[in-house]
């Protein structure tokens, strides 16, 4: 029985993992939050894979705050980028097959066709910058080691913009969204089905590396995402489109993070469902909490 280890236990996609898990018995997984293991403390990484043999890491734990990042960079490249070579080299000597996630950010936003992964990176903010050196570290210590670049994530599980709407169209009779950021919204659902998916084809004897990208097929901005999320829920919220400029954050964001994920659709021979079918499915969910 293969056993798989997912890191930051407490986030959106582990958390989709855990509901997926059960679908899995053939697997044995074993979840671990950053108060059980950081990932950035090498002695407790190592210890805990001389106890425990791993067939698996799904590496969950990320730090995931993009405008604090800006003021936190130490922390920000411990966590996403020092932790993940340690993480990456530990999975390698005891033959522990690592799947990372990383992220839209480590392009720069300027090219205006959707982003492979053979695209030039070129992150514009310090959390884009650690997720991009994370991604190295882990290819130059584990080469056998899959990296996924993922965008816009959201699930019924986390802080995100989809909660984050529904939110504020019970709180606010108008607000501001941002019209002028292309990308593809990612159900984290979605997302854990396609890590297993390349677990069950590993198992099965195909071998997989490197880099691929997966999102929700479509492109929108925020503001399109948002009125789709008002239509699902029936809000009579007014949404006002604004350009970036009008919204300054600490960290820029790239406007423009469509990923071309022909790649994993032909290694996986998978089909990826639209992001609005998506949304629906897990606004359905979120409507029920």
């Amino acid at each position: 029985m293969a056993t798989i280890l997912v890191t930051g236990a407490n986030g959106q996609l582990a958390n989709e993992l855990k509901i997926l898990s059960s679908g899995f018995p053939q697997y044995q997984f074993l979840f671990t939050a950053k108060e059980e293991l950081p990932i950035e403390n090498t002695d407790a990484l190592t210890s805990f894979f001389q106890r425990n043999k791993m067939d698996y890491c799904i590496n969950c734990a990320a730090y995931t705050a993009v405008d604090k990042a800006e003021s936190e960079k130490e922390k920000a490249f411990l966590i996403n980028a020092e932790a993940v070579g340690e993480l990456a080299k530990i999975c390698y000597n005891h033959q522990t097959k690592l799947i990372h996630i990383s992220t839209d950010y480590v392009y720069d936003g300027t090219v205006h066709n959707p982003l492979k992964e053979n695209n030039p990176v070129g992150p514009i903010n310090i959390y884009g910058e650690s997720k991009l050196k994370g991604e190295e570290l882990a290819l130059e210590k584990n080469p056998s080691a899959i990296v996924i670049r993922t965008s816009w994530v959201y699930s019924a599980f986390g802080n995100n913009f989809v909660k984050t709407m529904m939110r504020l169209f019970k709180e606010k009779s108008e607000i501001n969204v941002i019209n002028d950021q292309f990308g593809s919204p990612t159900y984290a659902a979605d997302l854990a089905a396609v890590i297993l998916n390349f677990i069950e084809q590993t198992e099965q004897g195909k071998d997989f590396s490197g880099i691929v990208n997966y999102s929700n097929s479509g492109v929108t901005t925020w503001y399109e995402f948002a009125e789709e999320i008002k239509s699902l829920v029936n809000s009579n919220c007014k949404i006002n489109p604004i350009p970036t400029s009008s919204y300054p954050t600490p960290a820029k964001r790239p406007l423009y993070s469509v990923l071309d994920t022909s790649k994993i659709k032909e290694l996986l021979q998978i089909e990826i469902p639209s992001w609005k079918e998506s949304l629906k499915e897990c606004v359905d969910i979120l409507k029920t909490v």
